[in-house]
């Protein structure tokens, strides 16, 4: 009996491990489709792996685009035939227990150089979209002291302006 249960134990529990397995492929494979569709400029492909209430965050501090506004803001961009070019080198994904919400960051092969992209994703009509995703510049430790000293100026205006709100 014991051996039995047991048994039946290791089969669902590699189940489980399969199952999480073939969620994180559909994650690899909408991140991909999602920075493939920027680098051909499709615009449909590109907001269709977004959420209705999406939210992209840029490297510029003032950079918290809502999707409206980010459809706005990227359309002249994806018009041209140029918009962005993301190549994701390194991913985690990591999902919750229902598997229905999964959270990942990825370093990124950019035009900026080493980037990084970290987001939300959630199943949404039995799909996964991109709900949040948020890009940073990768700064060598080494070099924040110079990057500081570059953004001075403009952080501090910035800062003094969202203090005043």
């Amino acid at each position: 009996m014991n051996k039995l249960v047991l048994g039946l134990a290791l089969v669902f529990f590699a189940q489980l491990g399969a199952q999480e397995t073939e969620v994180e492929k559909q994650i690899h494979s909408v991140l991909d489709a999602w920075h493939l569709a920027a680098a051909e400029a499709d615009f449909k492909a590109y907001f269709d792996k977004m959420t209705a209430d999406g939210v992209f965050i840029g490297t510029d501090a003032t950079e918290n685009w809502q999707n409206k506004a980010f459809r706005e803001f990227s359309k002249p961009y994806f018009d041209r035939g140029k918009a962005w070019s993301f190549t994701s080198v390194e991913r985690n994904i990591y999902l919750n227990e229902a598997l229905d919400l999964a959270w990942f960051d990825e370093l990124l092969d950019t035009q900026m150089e080493l980037c990084r992209g970290s987001g939300v994703l959630k199943l949404v009509d039995g799909k996964w979209k991109i709900a949040h995703y948020v890009l940073s510049i990768a700064v060598p430790n080494e070099n924040v002291t110079e990057l500081v000293a570059i953004k001075k100026e403009k952080d501090s205006l910035l800062l003094r302006r969202l203090k005043q709100n």
